[in-house]
This record gives structure tokens, C-alpha cells and sequence, in this order.
């Protein structure tokens, strides 16, 4: 059943839809009607209906000089920024958008160059050619060969993006101190990554060898490919270094002298793309795991509660299949999997207080774990760069797993005015200078597509269009991680200790495989840390890698971390291989195959002429029968996944009928809400309240009154972009509860009166006028900021208890709005309201009130279910809110001073290298999108 509708009140409606309505359309089944239009030479029937944009711009090498003349000038090398000012307009010019103004936001997405348009023409070998457009830069890669198309494409890659992609080998091979400083932020990258994909050189060649041997012809193209590319960086990074236009990045960290030219560019292996895959796919394509953390909030729950309602109580704030969440596959079909077990067997909770987490870093010497500076002396014409990378090379939260990032939004042909399906979707992945994807035009024998793909791992197009379709994703975050209880023991007998490094392997006492990195760095131009050095450690069992100690029933155990994907990152090389060959992706069905061969746990999102489609992909284990995915299993043979066999980490899979699926469904939306009924969530969060309701609700409406263009869903998409979820589904029902008596106190009654003007006119954080840098509403926009906090504190803990509520907390996060700089992302990342406790607040409210509630919370916390204690409870942190000044609300940062709303908000590109570039407006939106619309099919 699908979550209740109309939660986009009347006069938002009328904000978003209003201005469309004296907007040109074309007539209804226009385009069906017509002639159909023929394809171009490479076989591109878009016909100019397809865009697409990458901020900040294509091009992500900066020579030295280059580095020194921004630093000291602002300038900045060509096609660096140059889509950054369409992406950020899109704030301020979508109200009027019509289907002929779209490439004034996006670049037409055509296949090949325009006669006249291209900017250069380079042919790195005979069998290519790397052709790139005057307004973009983007590299049109065309080959005669297969090899040299995968060659071409690797040496596009290394043109755009050579240092990053070093930074990002050495980031998945726990080794970026050495290569990039040891800056305090580069030793927590290096250990947030590391631990979870902690490979020896043999793990990254059995992956390479594996896929070779079990998947056939199209294993052996694929490693052909994966190795044309590797010899196109390498090729690139040889001609670049001789001839002195490398990565001025180099220089700056030492590993070359800009004198002498004497260092080296390490080369690239095909191992190396493993190691970034690893990275990749485990910040975007992972699920699962935690569960050790949701095993300590459900015992606070025990202990406040007891052991039957404590459980209840917990299973209400886990929400696993929420009845009221907003569903991709929104007509009734199920998809069961991950599912609570009625009578579970095999759970080990701990022993309260016997938890802690495993010891990863050993043998500090010097500058590790500190921030302790000792500047180098450096020529008067370096200084200008020196200490750039003293904060680290990526800022610290920019990346990490367990977020869910990306949107799609896709009308089936039924609801459009063209009679053809029309997407409006793309991966959201923060914001990089340069963007950790790059925009590529790939066409040579078997492959025919334009798109983005991660720099590194760019052999295929992963997001994009072919010749008459298109597809995109977003991450699914189902379940695809177990955490397991192994029993320690002692080799020959004895008690063992939570330190031991022996476990209990089907009976037998099994050595711990010690994995390490020793890494050791020293000051550099750019990186000013002092000296100094550690050991990273990792104990890898037969069920993953140790990440807690703890006792169970007395008994020291280790939990481990076991994911489906660990030692296959590499796999999902075969399903990018299928979604880029025109041959084998001819319609939905095909598509949906392609995308099933994928590993990752993903939406995919597909669009042609004829159908809408999609599909939820990813290596989803079949567990043993009534084991409780959500908390850690014990580690014996009956509770392991069907088919398990830990020498290559495999196991029994569900088939593809089981994967959430749907052709044809009138319309989907995704912003990494939950998939479709059945289908349980892995975390917590997914409840009747999430920001896919933001883009459920537009669509919806659009397609209720039909009609729908490229414009109108593009504009649907950017007016949720500046869209607060608090005020747009929370607001109304605490208006209500403040409301259900007069508000005497004149302050108050005006910061009420703020909230209500705000919620009427759409609850946005949107500039009064492009380039003002101030918000419509900004009063209303602080109380909130400073308000839902306060009340979410003032709602659940004096029920909950300080206890569960900040074990909850660990769970779930209490806000993450664009100005919630502790957010899973960081302050100026764009994406926002993923992670919250609105569902939460939305379900005990509407019981405070008394309204309909379907799968409540167990308890009413809010002034403990009396309406007058929840009013009186809001009204006065609704007073201290009112009393923080804007300084408070938003204490500045290194980009922003004290106070400066619109800034604390805006997005601000993070410098992997020397080349920054200006804050822009908030939105939370793709950083990568398409527009498409097919008008015909092969």
C-alpha cells in the first residue's frame, strides 16, 4: 500500500505549478503522430531531445603554472568551470523553463561534434580519434578498433583527470599518506577505506583472473578493455611528463622537480582499477552493515522497556517496511527479501558494555593522529601554492559509505505530451574541482554510448545514453552486509581473551589472516604536516574483516563485516559492458538483464522511445531461513548465507525475478527511498516522511493532470531542489499542535506567523532574486534551522531517555539539512535530507492529534501523548529558537562568516587539486543529470 498522497499542500501546488501553465506544449501525441525521425550516423535518434551537465567543467588537469596563475590571478585553465554557471542558474530560471530553453541550463547531449564546433582533434593512435567541442571540452572518442576506442578513452582520462585518479589508487590501497601528505584528514581517509577492502596485490589479480575465467567471452573482452585503457593513461602520463604539461600537483607534493623534471608518475596496472572500483563502490553501491550499532540501541530499548516491549518498541523506530513510505515500484507488486523472521534464530546480541571497536591504528610516530605543521622552505614562486593540501586532500566527510545519494524522476509515454517516456535523472556524488566522474562520447566496434563514468574506471560509459535509450541510478542500500559473531578461541585449548587472534571455524580454531599497511610521510610544498608515520591493521577472517570485540553470554567474541561484493568489485565490469553495446540493449527487458549483471546495490533507471523501466540490482545473499539480517548472527554453519563458500566470498544470490523490477508503471521516482513493498529497508530512516515524497508528490501531480514535458518534469525536479522537507511535510502538523490553542505571546505569535507565510509559499531556500545571496523567508528558514533540533530533543528524550535516545541518535542522525554541517556529507555538499527524524516526529505528531497512523510508533513520546504538555513542550524551544541569533544558527566556517545564511548553505566545489571555484546556490540535486526524451527507436 502506498504511503497516504497530498502532503503537497494546495498553495504549494499552485507555487510549483502555476507558471507552467501558460508555457507552450506540444500537442498530445505530437511526436507519435509524426514521421518518425531518421537516426544520425552513429545511429543517434535522440534528435537534439537529450541533455545533459557536469559541473564544475570537463577539464580536471592544471599544469603548475596553471596552479600558480589561479592562485595568484583566479584565473583558470580552459573547461575547468564552465558549466558551473548553467548547473547554478537552474535556481533562479526554472520557473519559466519551456523545452527550447532547456540547453540554456544543460549542454545538448548529441552524439558527435557540430560542424565547425570542434575545438581540437587529437589522434593518440591510428584507430582513434579524440575530438573535443568548442563549449565543453568533452572528449568525442571514436575508434576503428576496439582497442584503440578503450585506448582512446584512457587517454581522455588521463588528459582530464590524471592526479586524481592517482589519488584515488592510492586512497583504495590504504597508502595516500605517502603519495599526497600526512595531513590529518588524508590518515582518516586512508583509514576509513582501507579496512573494508584491505587487499594484497594476489587479492586485486584472483578478482582480474576470476573474471576471465567464469564469465566467458564477455570476461575477456571486458579485461581487454580494462587493459586498453590502463595502456591509454600510461600513455598520456608518459607523453605529459616529457613533456612538461603534467598535474602541476606533482611537483607540489615532491615527486617531481619542476627544475630538473626528475621524478615519476607511477604507472597504472590493471590492479589499480580494482583498487579504485573498491573506493567507488563502496561509497556509492554498498548496503547493509551496522548492525552491531542497532544491537546496542535495541538493548537500551530492553533496558528501558523490558525485553518484550523494549523489542516493540525498537521495531517501531526501525521501521523495516514502513506502510506509509513513499515506494519506486508504487503499484502493490512485492519483491520480499531481508525481511524481519517471525521467530529469529542464531542472533547475538552482546553483553551490555562488553563492546568496543577493533584497534586499527598502531605505532604512531611523529605527526600521526595530530595536525602538527613544519612548513618546508620553498622558492618564492611556489609559495603562493604552499599549505594547500594542509587540510588534507579531501576534505574530511566529502566521501564516505553509507550514504544515499542521486534522484531519478521517469514518466511513462501514457502521461507525456510527446506519447514517448521522458526521464529527468541523474547520480548525485557531491562536488568535486575536478568532479570524481567525467563526461565521455564513446563510439567503436560494440560500443556506442555518451555519459559520465568515475574517473579511473571509465572503460564504459555507467551513466548515460546509447543510441535511442538512456539510463541513470541511484543507490538502492538494500541489505547486502551481515555482521557475524565468531567465537574466539586458543589454539590447543586454554580461555581465550577478546584479543585473541584464533576463531572458531565449523569447529575448528582457525588462525586470524593479519593484514597492514605501514605508512610513513614528511612535509611537502603542499602539505605542510610534519614528519611522522604509523601501522594500520586488519584482522580478515573467513566471515570478513573484525570490527568490534565484545562477550556473548560470557563467551569473547569479534564481530565481523561480511559484504556480497567484498572480492567483486570488479564483476559489475560485465553489466556497464552489456548497458554500453547497442547489440544487446535494444529494450526494456535487455536493459534490465544488463543491469542485473551488476553487482552494486543500485536503482537503475531506463528510458526509450517506447517503455519506461527499472530495476533494482546488486549481489543480495540468500540467508539461512529465519536468521534477523538487521543484528549481528552468530558465526556457525547453520545461520551462514546459502552456498557460502568463504575461499572467494560467494554464495546463493536471488534470482533476478526477485530483484525489484517494473516496466511500463505510469510513473517512478527515486531519491533512495525504499524500492517496493517487501522489499525491507537496511537502516533506519525510511519511514512515512523522506525527501523522495518531495519528488513523489510533483510527479504525481503532473501526471494526474497529464501532458508532461521534458520542462515541466525538469522544473518538478529543481523546485525540490530548493525545497526544505521539514517545512513542506513537517511544518503543517506542527502548526497544528501550535496552534490548537491561541499563541498569547506576541514573539511567538510572530514566529508562528513567519513559519505560516513560509509554508504557504512552498517552504524554500531560494535567493529573493538570482545573485541576491539572500533567502525569500529567511527569518522562517533560521527558526527552522535552529528549531528542529531543539524540538526533536524536547519530543523523544524525556520518554525515550537519555539512554535510547542517543543510542537512536547513533543510529539515525537527528537532522541533516544544508546548513547541518554534521551531516553524512559535510557542510557545502549539496545533498540533504536524506537522514533525519522526520518520520519519526511526523508519526508521534500525527498521534498527538489523534489522526489516522498505519505502522505507529509503539509509544506517543511528544508531551507523552497530551496535546497541551507536546504544544507546550514546542512553544518553548519554538522561544529559544527565536532567541539565536543568525551567528549562533550559523557560526561560519573557513568559506563562510558568522551569520551568513545563503552561504552556509551553498555548495562549494572541494579542490581535489590547485583549481577552486565560487560557492553557488543550494540545491540538492544531481551533480551529474540528463534530460531525455527519445522520439523514435531502431
Amino acid at each position: 500500500m502506498r504511503r497516504r498522497t497530498g502532503r503537497l499542500r494546495t498553495a504549494t501546488i499552485a507555487a510549483v505549478f502555476a507558471l507552467a501553465a501558460g508555457l507552450p506544449a506540444p500537442l498530445p501525441q505530437a511526436a507519435a503522430e509524426a514521421a518518425a525521425p531518421t537516426a544520425s550516423a552513429d545511429g543517434d535518434r535522440c534528435q537534439s531531445q537529450c541533455a545533459d551537465i557536469l559541473p564544475p567543467g570537463e577539464n580536471g588537469n592544471a599544469t603548475l603554472a596553471d596552479i600558480l596563475a589561479h592562485r595568484v590571478f583566479g584565473t583558470r585553465p580552459a573547461h575547468s568551470s564552465d558549466q558551473l554557471g548553467r548547473y547554478d542558474s537552474l535556481v533562479g530560471g526554472y520557473g519559466g523553463l519551456t523545452d527550447a530553453k532547456l540547453t540554456d541550463f544543460f549542454n545538448d547531449s548529441s552524439f558527435g561534434v557540430p560542424a565547425g564546433q570542434a575545438e581540437s582533434v587529437s589522434t593518440p593512435r591510428p584507430d582513434v580519434t579524440i575530438t573535443r567541442d568548442k563549449k565543453t571540452g568533452v572528449p568525442h572518442i571514436k575508434g576503428t578498433t576496439r582497442y584503440g576506442t578503450e585506448f582512446g578513452a584512457g587517454f581522455a582520462a588521463g588528459q582530464d583527470r590524471l592526479w586524481m585518479m592517482d589519488l584515488f589508487r592510492h586512497i583504495g590501497r590504504g597508502e595516500l599518506t605517502p603519495f599526497a601528505g600526512g595531513a590529518l584528514a588524508n590518515q582518516g581517509l586512508e583509514q576509513q577505506f582501507w579496512p573494508s577492502a584491505p587487499y594484497t596485490e594476489a587479492d586485486y589479480e584472483a578478482q582480474i583472473e576470476r573474471i576471465r575465467a567464469t564469465e566467458g567471452a564477455r570476461g575477456e573482452q571486458a579485461m581487454a578493455d580494462a587493459q586498453a585503457y590502463v595502456d591509454g593513461i600510461n600513455a598520456y602520463r608518459v607523453q605529459s611528463k616529457n613533456g612538461r604539461y603534467f598535474p602541476g600537483e606533482y611537483v607540489l607534493t615532491g615527486h617531481i622537480d619542476s627544475i630538473t623534471n626528475v621524478g615519476e608518475i607511477q604507472p597504472f596496472k590493471l590492479t589499480d582499477l580494482i583498487s579504485i572500483a573498491s573506493v567507488v563502490g563502496g561509497q556509492f553501491g554498498g548496503g547493509g552493515g551496522g548492525e552491531v550499532q542497532a544491537a546496542l540501541s535495541l538493548l537500551a530499548a530492553q533496558q528501558k522497556y523490558g525485553l518484550v516491549e523494549g523489542t516493540r518498541v525498537w521495531e517501531s523506530f526501525r521501521q523495516r517496511e514502513d506502510p506509509e513510505a513513499v515506494l519506486t515500484v508504487h503499484d502493490g507488486t512485492s519483491f520480499p527479501y531481508a525481511n524481519k523472521p517471525a521467530n529469529p534464530r542464531g542472533t547475538a546480541l552482546p553483553d551490555t558494555g562488553s563492546v568496543v571497536p577493533e584497534q586499527l591504528v598502531h605505532d604512531r610516530t611523529g605527526a600521526a593522529g595530530t595536525d602538527a605543521k613544519s612548513p618546508l622552505p620553498v622558492p618564492k614562486s611556489l609559495r603562493s601554492a604552499q599549505g594547500m593540501y594542509d587540510d588534507g586532500v579531501i576534505a574530511p566527510g566529502s566521501i564516505g559509505g553509507g550514504r544515499g545519494m542521486s534522484n531519478a524522476l521517469v514518466v511513462s509515454g501514457r502521461n507525456t505530451a510527446s506519447g514517448n517516456p521522458i526521464a529527468v535523472f541523474g547520480p548525485q556524488t557531491g562536488y568535486f574541482a575536478p568532479q570524481l566522474m567525467m563526461l565521455q562520447e564513446l563510439q567503436g566496434p560494440g560500443i556506442s554510448a555518451r555519459g559520465v563514468s568515475f574517473a579511473g574506471v571509465g572503460m564504459y560509459v555507467q551513466m548515460g545514453r546509447g543510441q535511442d535509450y538512456a539510463w541513470s541510478a541511484t543507490s538502492a542500500a538494500q541489505d547486502i552486509t551481515d555482521t557475524y559473531a565468531i567465537e574466539l578461541c586458543v589454539p590447543g585449548g586454554g580461555t581465550p581473551g577478546k584479543d585473541a587472534d584464533h576463531y572458531l571455524y565449523r569447529g575448528a580454531c582457525t588462525p586470524m589472516e593479519k593484514l597492514e599497511r605501514r605508512n610513513a610521510w614528511k612535509p611537502t610544498v603542499a602539505d605542510s604536516t610534519a614528519a611522522g608515520s604509523y601501522r594500520m591493521q586488519v584482522w580478515r577472517t573467513k566471515y570478513g574483516m573484525v570490527t568490534h570485540r565484545a562477550t556473548v553470554g560470557g563467551r569473547p567474541v569479534a564481530y565481523t563485516s561480511l559484504r556480497s561484493t567484498y572480492r567483486h568489485e570488479a564483476d559489475s565490469i560485465i553489466g556497464f559492458q552489456m548497458l554500453n553495446d547497442p547489440s544487446y540493449v535494444t529494450d526494456a527487458k535487455s536493459f534490465q538483464q544488463a543491469a542485473h549483471n551488476i553487482g552494486y546495490a543500485f536503482n537503475w533507471f531506463y528510458a526509450d522511445s517506447r517503455a519506461a523501466a527499472y530495476f533494482n540490482s546488486g549481489m543480495n545473499p540468500v540467508r539461512a531461513a529465519d536468521v534477523d539480517p538487521a543484528l549481528p548472527v552468530k558465526a556457525e554453519q547453520p545461520y551462514e548465507w546459502q552456498g557460502f563458500d568463504p575461499a572467494v566470498n560467494t554464495a546463493s544470490y536471488t534470482p533476478f525475478a526477485q530483484h525489484p523490477k517494473s516496466i511500463g508503471q505510469d510513473y517512478y521516482i527515486s531519491w533512495n527511498n525504499r524500492q517496493a513493498k517487501g522489499y525491507a529497508t537496511a537502516a533506519f530512516g525510511f519511514g512515512a516522511v523522506h525527501r523522495g515524497d518531495l519528488l513523489d508528490d510533483r510527479v504525481a501531480k503532473l501526471v494526474a493532470d497529464g501532458g508532461v514535458t521534458r520542462a515541466a518534469l525538469t522544473r518538478a525536479m529543481a523546485d525540490a531542489a530548493v525545497a526544505d522537507l521539514r517545512g513542506e511535510q513537517l511544518l503543517p502538523e506542527l502548526l497544528k499542535v501550535l496552534r490548537s490553542q491561541p499563541v498569547t505571546d506576541p514573539q511567538l505569535d510572530a514566529a508562528v506567523q513567519k513559519l505560516e507565510f513560509w509554508r504557504a509559499a512552498g517552504s524554500q531556500r531560494r535567493e529573493t532574486a538570482p545573485g541576491s545571496h539572500s533567502y525569500t523567508h529567511a527569518d522562517a528558514v533560521r527558526i527552522m534551522d535552529a528549531w528542529w533540533p531543539l524540538l526533536i530533543e524536547a519530543e523523544f528524550k524525556p520518554g525515550l531517555g537519555d539512554g535510547l535516545y542517543q543510542a537512536l541518535a547513533g543510529n539515525l542522525a537527528i537532522d541533516e539539512s544544508p546548513a547541518a554541517s554534521h551531516g553524512a556529507t559535510g557542510g557545502h555538499s549539496g545533498s540533504a535530507f536524506q537522514n533525519g527524524w522526520w518520520a519519526f516526529a511526523d508519526k508521534d505528531l500525527r498521534q498527538v492529534l489523534g489522526e489516522p497512523v498505519q505502522g505507529p510508533l509503539a509509544k506517543t513520546y511528544c508531551g507523552n501523548g497530551d496535546l497541551a504538555a507536546c504544544r507546550d513542550a514546542l512553544l518553548a524551544t519554538l522561544k529559544q529558537a527565536t532567541a539565536k541569533p543568525a551567528t549562533e544558527v550559523y557560526p561560519g566556517d573557513g568559506s563562510c562568516g558568522a551569520g551568513n545564511q545563503w552561504c552556509t548553505d551553498s555548495i562549494i566545489h572541494r579542490a581535489l587539486g590547485g583549481i577552486t571555484h565560487p560557492a553557488v546556490n543550494w540545491q540538492n540535486r544531481p551533480t551529474y543529470q540528463q534530460v531525455v526524451e527519445f522520439p523514435s527507436h531502431r
